[in-house]
């Protein structure tokens, strides 16, 4: 297991993506679209999601089988994403939750 990003709710996608930009020197932009998007700024990729599509969370990249036996062990229905990757959401103390995240073979 090893982490992957942070994702952070907002109300407007292309706005938070030019204030990361303008805010820290060097940001990339990985991947937008007008429900999400992701950025690599100074090493630490953080995904800007819609409040209604994906809650605030820490995710944590495993591989297909650890993604299997941890939505098993916690009862976690697996979504499919429509980049093909494949996650669970778990929530433990706080408010921050969990994503547990497997890509396709190759990414």
């Amino acid at each position: 297991m090893r982490f992957d990003h942070v994702a952070q709710q907002v109300p407007d996608i292309a706005e938070a993506v030019e204030w990361q930009r303008a805010t820290v020197p060097g940001t990339t932009v990985l991947y937008q679209d007008a429900t999400w998007a992701l950025v690599d700024s100074a090493g630490v990729r953080i995904a800007f999601v819609l409040p209604e599509q994906h809650p605030n969370h820490l995710a944590f990249r495993v591989d297909d089988a650890e993604l299997e036996r941890l939505a098993a062990e916690h009862g976690a229905e697996i979504a499919t994403h429509r980049d093909a990757t494949r996650s669970i959401y778990l929530r433990g103390p706080g408010t921050v939750a969990t994503e547990i995240i497997s890509y396709p073979p190759g990414r």
